[in-house]
């Protein structure tokens, strides 16, 4: 698949690449889960120039070492001294960027904390003594974003203050998703393009791997990821388990059971016999970015109406099917379980249509505040709205609900729902009122 979007980035990559070049060295921290494409775009962005690529395995720092000893020798075809200690290799690339002009890229810069951590406070003293005399860009990825975010954010360590640039990549947006498509399967349809969505949540690798893998209907790619040997399968653990640590286990209940349909603090702790969770859902939000904590639009910080979803669409979908079913799987009954996928997907899909409605109106940057609403009365969920739009610069709000079929709205019912948020919480906006469904896509 060809190199698609991330022209912002690339821009900031490469301007940050002249200054380290004509200037003095640079140091950018890229960013974000697995498969979003970071190696992809650094790489890109260091095309037509000398680079040193050095990826941190989970080795010892000695075979690390002799790994890199090789790499930059070939690069450069030059004399490089052979070094058992990472820091003395990257004083000789400081040292060797006085008189050359070069990029450093060290990709899974966070290995390091299971390596030799105190590699990372060697590095700011050689960075902090060389960097205004050598032109050095240097650039720093990694997918364990809590270490990532640490290392480089957190005022007790060595590197903290020492970025000028921190990208953190997200998904590809629903138009990239539509580029690809018109490139891969020009006659698509919007079923493909939710299905696309739907499965990959816009993130690079797994749209790559169904390109070139499927002819981009929702069968075909449902049959692609549920076989056996699929990239797919282990896709959860690997990117999970590292970040979660050893209590993953309780991690991945949760998730289970939110990706299920249990996305209130009572419905989740009901699967777990009552135990108090509350402080691993607290991180799952705020330390790991896994999970969102969704309250009613317009509401207040410390309402107790709250709801959890998973941020990432293809967790989602992996805590829903491939986890929840892993007796299919070790059983190869991959048939079944594709089986059981197909059919449950149109409701699926239908919840994660609202997704997709509400990253287009963020991507059209006109509205202020965009979220659901609804009120709990008697443990019932009243006046469920799917979307309310905030609009910028008018005081004007879109209240919309969502169907996959446009067949399947009923008017009567939506404009009591109307009613009742423009009663109890929208009498001040003028409202517009629409229903979307797949033709809006």
């Amino acid at each position: 698949m060809k190199f698609y979007n991330r022209e912002n980035e690339l821009l900031d990559l490469c301007k940050i690449k002249e200054k380290a070049f004509n200037d003095y060295s640079r140091l950018t921290v890229v960013t974000g889960r697995r498969r979003i494409g970071k190696t992809s775009l650094i790489l890109k962005s260091c095309e037509g120039d000398p680079t040193v690529y050095l990826f941190v395995s989970r080795s010892n720092e000695v075979a690390l070492c002799h790994n890199f000893y090789g790499i930059i020798t070939r690069t450069f075809n030059t004399f490089v001294p052979k070094e058992s200690s990472f820091a003395r290799l990257f004083e000789f690339l400081m040292v060797y960027g006085q008189q050359h002009k070069f990029n450093l890229v060290i990709d899974e810069f966070q290995e390091f904390y299971n390596i030799n951590p105190e590699v990372y406070s060697l590095m700011q003293d050689i960075w902090d003594r060389y960097r205004k005399s050598s032109k050095v860009n240097l650039i720093v990825s990694g997918s364990v974003y809590t270490l990532m975010h640490r290392i480089f954010m957190d005022a007790k360590e060595p590197l903290y203050g020492r970025v000028d640039n921190f990208i953190k990549l997200k998904p590809f947006a629903s138009h990239v998703l539509k580029e690809v498509l018109a490139d891969y399967k020009p006659h698509y349809t919007n079923e493909d393009l939710l299905a696309l969505y739907t499965f990959t949540g816009g993130v690079p690798k797994y749209v790559e791997l169904l390109v070139d893998n499927c002819d981009l209907s929702m069968p075909s790619m449902i049959d692609y990821m549920i076989r056996d040997s699929s990239p797919f399968l282990a896709e959860g653990n690997a990117l999970l388990i590292q970040e979660l640590g050893k209590k993953y286990g309780n991690y991945f209940s949760i998730l289970t059971a939110i990706a299920s349909g249990k996305t209130t603090s009572s419905e989740i702790m009901a699967t777990f016999d009552n135990m108090s969770i509350g402080g691993l859902l607290k991180r799952l939000e705020e330390d790991y970015e896994i999970i969102t904590k969704k309250r009613p639009i317009l509401s207040k910080e410390g309402t107790q109406t709250v709801r959890y979803e998973i941020s990432d669409h293809f967790l989602r979908f992996w805590f829903r099917y491939i986890f929840k079913y892993q007796d299919y799987i070790e059983a190869n009954n991959f048939g079944d379980l594709q089986e059981v996928i197909k059919k449950d997907y149109p409701t699926y899909s239908g919840l994660v249509l609202e997704s997709y409605f509400k990253d287009q109106m963020k991507e059209s940057q006109r509205f202020r505040n965009i979220g659901s609403w609804w009120e709990n009365k008697n443990n019932s969920n009243q006046n469920e709205i799917d979307i309310v739009g905030i609009y910028s610069k008018e005081n004007k709000a879109l209240i919309a609900e969502v169907k996959r079929q446009y067949k399947n709205f009923k008017p009567e019912q939506f404009s009591l729902k109307v009613e009742a948020i423009r009663t109890k919480l929208l009498y001040k906006y003028e409202i517009e009122t629409r229903c979307l469904s797949m033709d809006d896509m």
